[in-house]
């Protein structure tokens, strides 16, 4: 079909982009500035998704300058009917101006809608854009420049309109623009966050070659670093990466697809000897969906139906015998599923959470009659006794953490009763306003205790250092004091019984010495936090607090200042001057609560770290690397990304080896 001028629509003019930025991508900060990198890589990626494009190129710049470049159709050329410049120029000055309004352009499409090109330029310092198309070339420039006449930036303007610049026989489109240091900051782009998300798509989109290139970062040869993607077998090869550090239950991957009602549903699923509920990742149009939504909730009645149908098909499930609850169809399930559907709508303004409600009973049909004909296959029967057979674990498991739970309700465990004497409470009863610290210590939370605002902040210390819950099954964490005690205090159980509703205290704190068994502590209850109470970082309400490195004390006039890392430490030596004295804390309990409160509990002047998931594969890839027990895997990573050179200036300074 054509793809020219005419079909690319204008909905309203842009407006004062750069004067309202977050309204557009969210933040001016480092996760504003890579969305920028985001809506162009998406307007490449869905070439690729409507299959017009096989190849998508990214290049970082080492003057913080990006190019995207892909050999789809490349933009239409032509004069736009209503504007009467190029269709290019509409793209990158028209806010709401694209060829993604029209299903017939674009069957499937991610990024803003027709937001994303006109933004990123209205927020770059210029944008430069080639189109490659009849085996001409074609470049246009915008820039943002403030206008001494008006007194007022121009955002995005036309600085040469679009002109032919020679013959060539590549086709397609490539953007490159610098984003504004005035709008960022010293915002700059990061090769961890984008080598991540485009594995992702590669994964997403199989076959779909992308290629990756860093020239800011040079190898001993002098040579640019280049990274290559491409997955011929897509999801089902991400499961697979997936469950690298796991032992699968089975192999290849069960991989359904299908498509109703406009809306394409394709997944992958691989069962591990995981003790974990499930690891579910699902995409809208290549956009993750973190919280899940329709097209989630229709997979899992999907699975929980079928598999309940082929239990008492296959005798395991009698007559008499109640259905297999769908927790027990996921226990151990990895499983990727992308849904590909037009006018797709977020639940809140995160586009974490797909709302169409039309995606539901869509996929859920599709997966009800391709997994139905999977497991009818005789070749699949052994894999479909293998699910079963793990499902029949999982109820027995479910079963013992339901009776631990019993046990626990009768002895008081989960009405408070084991904490008097532990958990001090606050006064306050608005549990928006409340924060309870989980304090490293008997002796830490002690001072804490002491020290603290009893109005608004309770203390829970811990006695002991709590179960590793990734090498545990559920009941075995019920049964754990440390955990039954921290579930108790928050009042919102857990697991499938979880209800932040209840949550009695909307900051919870994680307080620990600065040095390696507090870090371990942290680690094995963020550990908890994942897998069992989700809800509660996903919503933001788990910190870290973080505790001074150093107190600092002029002898002359007894001020004092507390750092809170070396640099700190050198610069408030330097600010004070003169003599000064400078001592290292090991630990919580070395700080007297006056202390204890200014530096690490008061809101005026604390340092806390809100605990955040902004990759759910890569959160689920490092718990299961630092916590799973595939020891080789954990001393694998540890040699590729710790620093064995790092020195303690402190100690060498005092002269201590």
């Amino acid at each position: 079909m054509q793809y020219g001028a005419e079909n690319i629509k204008i909905l309203e003019g842009l407006d004062a982009v750069r004067m309202r930025p977050g309204m557009y991508i969210g933040t001016t900060g480092s996760k504003g500035m890579h969305h920028l990198l985001w809506e162009i890589v998406d307007n490449a990626i869905d070439e690729a998704a409507n299959g017009y494009a096989d190849h998508v190129w990214v290049t970082l710049h080492t003057d913080n300058s990006v190019s995207v470049e892909d050999n789809g159709r490349g933009m239409p050329v032509g004069i736009h009917p209503q504007k009467g410049i190029s269709a290019v120029e509409v793209i990158f000055t028209q806010l709401h101006a694209g060829g993604k309004f029209d299903a017939s352009n674009y069957k499937y499409s991610g990024g803003l809608h027709g937001v994303g090109a006109s933004v990123v330029n209205a927020l770059s310092e210029w944008t430069t854009v080639e189109v490659y198309q009849d085996y001409k070339a074609y470049r246009c420039e915008f820039e943002s420049r403030y206008d001494e006449t008006e007194k007022k930036m121009i955002s995005g303007d036309i600085k040469s309109h679009l002109k032919e610049t020679g013959k060539t026989h590549k086709k397609g489109s490539k953007v490159t623009f610098k984003p504004d240091t005035k709008v960022f900051d010293m915002a700059r782009f990061s090769f961890d966050t984008i080598n991540r998300r485009l594995k992702e798509l590669a994964f997403l989109n199989g076959g779909l070659n992308i290629t990756l290139t860093d020239e800011r970062k040079l190898d001993d040869a002098g040579n640019v670093t280049t990274v290559d993607y491409c997955y011929k077998g897509g999801i089902s090869d991400y499961v697979e990466y997936l469950n690298s550090n796991n032992e699968p239950k089975f192999a290849p991957p069960i991989y359904l697809e299908g498509e109703k009602d406009n809306i394409y549903c394709a997944v992958a699923i691989q069962y591990t000897d995981s003790y974990t509920t499930e690891n579910i990742f699902s995409f809208v149009n290549n956009i993750p969906t973190t919280e899940g939504g329709t097209h989630e909730t229709g997979f899992k009645s999907a699975l929980t139906k079928v598999m309940n149908d082929y239990a008492r098909k296959s005798g395991v499930l009698k007559e008499k015998d109640d259905n297999f609850q769908g927790e027990d169809f996921r226990e151990g399930i990895t499983a990727v599923l992308t849904v590909k559907m037009q006018n797709i709508q977020f639940e809140g303004q995160t586009k974490t959470k797909l709302g169409n409600v039309e995606a539901r009973p869509a996929v859920e049909a599709i997966i009800t009659e391709r997994l139905t004909a999977y497991l009818e296959d005789l070749k699949n029967t052994s894999v479909g006794e293998l699910m079963l057979e793990k499902a029949v674990q999982a109820a027995k498991v479910r079963m013992a953490a339901k009776k631990a739970k019993d046990i626990a309700r009768k002895k008081s465990a989960l009405e408070g009763a084991p904490l008097v004497g532990k958990l001090s409470s606050c006064t306050g009863r608005k549990p928006e306003e409340n924060e309870l610290f989980i304090v490293e210590g008997d002796s830490a939370g002690g001072t804490a205790k002491q020290g603290r605002d009893r109005r608004f902040q309770a203390i829970l210390p811990l006695r002991g250092k709590p179960l590793n819950v990734e090498k545990k099954r559920l009941d075995q964490v019920i049964a754990n004091e440390e955990f039954r005690s921290i579930i108790t205090a928050l009042g919102t159980s857990i697991d499938t019984d979880f209800d932040i509703t209840n949550l009695k205290y909307h900051k919870v704190i994680i307080l620990a010495d600065a040095d390696q068994d507090g870090a371990h502590i942290r680690s094995i209850l963020l550990t908890f936090f994942y897998r069992y109470m989700k809800q509660m970082i996903t919503e933001g309400h788990v910190f870290i607090g973080v505790p001074p490195l150093y107190k600092i004390e002029k002898s002359s006039t007894k001020e004092v200042v507390y750092a809170y890392s070396d640099q700190e430490r050198t610069e408030a030596c330097a600010r004070l001057g003169g003599r000064t004295t400078v001592s290292r804390y090991k630990g919580l309990g070395e700080m007297s609560s006056e202390q204890l409160f200014e530096t690490t509990m008061d809101p005026k002047t604390r340092t806390l770290i809100q605990v955040t998931i902004e990759d759910a594969v890569q959160a689920e890839h490092l718990v299961t690397v630092l916590m799973g027990d595939k020891a080789d895997v954990r001393k694998q990573y540890i040699i590729d990304n710790a620093n064995f050179n790092k020195v303690d200036l402190f100690a060498k300074e005092k002269g201590v080896q």
